[in-house]
């Protein structure tokens, strides 16, 4: 394809800002199950070896919320998920003490890793709903003993560990971990541990 207009956007050369960007929608995407890790890994090189916007657009065209058929000057990407969501790409993020959590989020992990602690949280009424997707990557979730745990997550060439329930869990009142989602050659592991004031 030849471009006339020598100020065409598409012609832009795009920052590692703008690949992490890209890489953050394929990782909703991933997290929302309309790629699988094997077409993610694909498209994720794919946008690491990309020099410019015109390269970038094809691999994000078919993903609702990627927009970058009409990237602006800046070259930002925008993604429109409305599931909040934690994203470790090749790195880590952690997140415990006293934090807000969602009652509906994702955790993403791509050689990376998400440690997330929920014995002091601020937990919201009802189910807490987290989708963990980990490709080549892993996630660690610490819960308290009054938690109860339903897993429904899916392991292809990796493993999840969730520990069974204790006499506080198993009551009719206690609050609910719903975890589902998918991990691909990593791991998702579940730790039922005291509060640290319990542990003295």
């Amino acid at each position: 394809m030849t471009l006339e207009n020598p100020n065409d956007i598409s012609r832009m050369r795009i920052s590692d800002a703008d690949r992490d960007r890209a890489a953050s929608a394929l990782s909703d995407a991933l997290a929302e199950g309309r790629l699988t890790p094997e077409e993610h890994s694909e498209r994720l090189d794919a946008i690491y070896a990309a020099k410019t916007q015109a390269e970038i657009a094809p691999v994000l065209s078919d993903l609702p919320g990627a927009a970058v058929a009409r990237a602006d000057y800046s070259g930002t990407v925008a993604t429109t998920g409305k599931r909040p969501r934690l994203l470790a790409l090749f790195g880590g993020v952690t997140r415990k003490g006293r934090w807000q959590v969602p009652p509906d989020f994702a955790a993403v992990t791509v050689f990376g890793e998400a440690r997330l602690d929920l014995r002091e949280a601020v937990l919201p009424p009802g189910e807490i709903r987290l989708r963990a997707v980990c490709a080549l990557g892993g996630a660690e979730i610490t819960v308290p003993p009054e938690m109860r745990v339903i897993d429904s997550t899916v392991a292809i060439m990796g493993g999840v560990e969730v520990p069974p329930d204790t006499p506080e869990s198993a009551r009719p009142d206690a609050p609910v971990l719903h975890l589902s989602g998918v991990t691909f050659m990593g791991g998702i592991s579940v730790r039922r541990r005291p509060r640290e004031n319990q542990e003295l």
